[in-house]
């Protein structure tokens, strides 16, 4: 009986001991899982927030590369002259930027500002820190980085030297070199200071030289980084290279150390250890969503519209589908005007207009900044024409303090595998449309052809910008006897008729042209108009004088200058340039003072 009790008793041990040995080697093996998951999630998310910094500092330097290629283009434009070298540096000058700085012939001769950088001043290709950099960026034609170097004035900076060719004569001629001094780490400061933010050590580095596989160190945290993450990136052929980390270190002692504690109840541990694989889960999932939904408009970002396009041609590599770029027209001017809430609401509205205009199928994605991405299955360029016309032409708007605003877009797009088999071509395709469409006056769509050229990144400016900026009020309009519609007004013609917008132009014009003349003079007018431009096959100019209509109804003597031109979508309209008479008597008198 006795031995019969302690056998019992045997049992009744061994039960909590298998137990204890159970629940120590699933304590063991769930301690690794979670602490392996758990760096994998923080490597994830580390690689995510890499890869999105990598990208903003990117953006960021390349503002400097901007200023070099602004110079350069007015140099080129000037053929080899910047009169007013001053001027422009000083309006691209910004807190990031020491200086700006020409070099014709290698040699620095221009600097803004000159005080305190005059032993700028050298020849850079004979110079011995400098010169091997600038005869690569000479001999390749390419913008070379170098730095970075500690400034006189306190800190440190990065030169980007951009070589200059003019062509003369059918030949390339080496002109000299634009040069950006930009200051580091001020240039980048707000992108390390959000990482830092979000609780990481950091680390931004740079190839020496583009010709060198050695890294030089641009930032660094205060702690020194382990087993960091690292993105790398290519600027104007150096190689950067940004590490991160969390701060407090990969792992997660006090999780561990809860789970251990929690294991000496087997019942509670399992459960517990249930809940939190699932958590992590969750959690795992949650991460892999931030990384392909945009936040503002909750739509797909571009990492989410990559994956899914890849997904669709491996699923169905034979079917045929068309993509679309879009964005909002004069999108800053929003922002300028209204402030960035009204943005961010004319964003909204427009993705709202997306999903209620176009199959549930369709996949809508947030491109970046107003720019938009959509791809629709199943359909050709010929089949979704109309309703990419309809689209651009509807009405689109958003509310700024109870009032309604409207805007326009546009849309180029592009179709696979017809027109490119390769995603990354097709997408250039569609911008390149879109930017078709930009150069032919914005609001409209337009599918790709051979003919566009890629060119968004070089041009550098646009119809809005040009017209913007000419010496005289401008417009556009119809070019038809019976249909006078106006189309188009830059700022210029805005001021001139006293008007604040382009809505209050359009709603005291009626939108018509014959409006803005003198109701006396509008017969005579418009018949001198025709007949200058019908005495030669209608390929001739306009020159006519007349009295304009202001909106408050007071009247300004105007000289107009006309020009019939094709247009794709309005067919042939009129370029009109406008000049007050008394302007033109007020500057001319004076010159003709100085002359005398």
């Amino acid at each position: 009986m006795i031995k019969h009790k302690f056998f019992q008793n045997k049992k009744i041990w061994i039960v909590p001991v298998m137990e204890l040995i159970i629940g120590c080697i699933l304590i063991v093996l769930l301690l690794n899982y979670v602490s392996r998951n758990d760096m994998r999630n923080k490597k994830e998310k580390a690689n995510a927030n890499a890869m999105t910094y990598s990208e903003r500092i990117a953006e960021d330097i390349n503002s400097g590369i901007t200023i070099t290629n602004c110079m350069k283009q007015i140099i080129i434009s000037e053929d080899g002259r910047c009169d007013k070298f001053s001027k422009i540096a000083q309006n691209l000058m910004d807190d990031s930027i020491q200086s700006i700085q020409l070099a014709p012939n290698g040699i620095v001769t221009e600097i803004y500002p000159e005080r305190g950088n005059e032993a700028g001043k050298i020849n850079l290709l004979s110079d011995r820190s400098r010169g091997a950099y600038v005869h690569y960026g000479k001999k390749h034609d390419v913008i070379v980085f170098q730095g970075p170097f500690g400034l006189k004035q306190g800190g440190k900076g990065i030169a980007v030297r951009n070589p200059v060719y003019i062509a003369r004569n059918g030949k390339k001629e080496f002109w000299g070199f634009t040069i950006a001094i930009i200051r580091v780490p001020d240039i980048f400061s707000n992108s390390m200071k959000a990482l830092e933010n979000f609780g990481y050590q950091c680390r931004l580095l740079k190839t020496t030289a583009p010709w060198s596989r050695k890294y030089v160190d641009v930032y660094h945290s205060e702690e020194n980084l382990t087993q960091p993450v690292s993105n790398q990136f290519t600027i104007a052929g150096n190689t950067w290279k940004l590490q991160v980390m969390p701060e407090k270190g990969w792992g997660n002692k006090r999780m561990l150390l809860f789970l251990l504690c929690g294991g000496s109840i087997v019942l509670l541990l399992l459960i517990g250890l249930t809940v939190a694989v699932m958590v992590l889960e969750e959690r795992r999932k949650y991460l892999r969503v931030l990384t392909e939904m945009d936040s503002l408009t909750r739509i797909y970002n571009r990492n989410g519209f990559d994956r899914k396009i890849d997904q669709l041609i491996a699923d169905r590599a034979d079917m045929h589908f068309v993509i679309a770029e879009l964005d909002i027209d004069n999108f800053k001017s929003i922002n300028d005007m209204y402030g960035h809430a009204a943005g961010d609401q004319a964003l909204k509205s427009l993705v709202a207009d997306l999903q209620k205009h176009f199959p549930k199928n369709a996949v809508i994605a947030r491109n970046g900044g107003d720019e938009f991405c959509l791809l629709l299955p199943n359909q050709t360029c010929e089949s979704i024409h109309d309703k990419f016309k309809e689209f651009t032409r509807s009405e689109k708007k958003f509310y700024h303090k109870g009032e309604v605003h409207s805007f326009t877009i546009s849309l180029g797009y592009a179709q696979y595998p017809q027109q490119a088999k390769n995603y990354d071509v097709l997408m250039h395709c569609a911008d390149a449309a879109l930017y078709e469409v930009k150069l032919r006056g914005k609001q409209g769509c337009a599918a790709y052809k051979d003919g566009f050229r890629q060119i968004r990144k070089q041009l550098g400016f646009g119809f809005m910008d040009v017209s913007k900026n000419l010496l005289g009020a401008f417009l556009i309009y119809k070019a038809d006897p019976d249909d006078d519609e106006l189309l188009f007004a830059n700022h210029e013609m805005l001021h001139l008729c006293g008007c604040k917008d382009m809505d209050e132009f359009f709603a005291y014009t009626k939108q018509k042209f014959c409006n803005l003349i003198n109701k006396q003079e509008q017969t005579e007018v418009e018949e001198s108009i025709w007949k200058q431009i019908n005495a030669n096959g209608g390929q001739e100019n306009d020159y006519v004088k007349f009295s304009l209509v202001r909106k408050d109804g007071t009247q300004v003597t105007v000289f107009d200058h006309g020009r019939i031109v094709e247009n794709i979508y309005y067919g042939r309209v009129f370029y009109v340039l406008l000049l007050n008479e008394k302007q033109i008597h007020l500057h001319y008198d004076k010159k003709s003072e100085c002359h005398i």
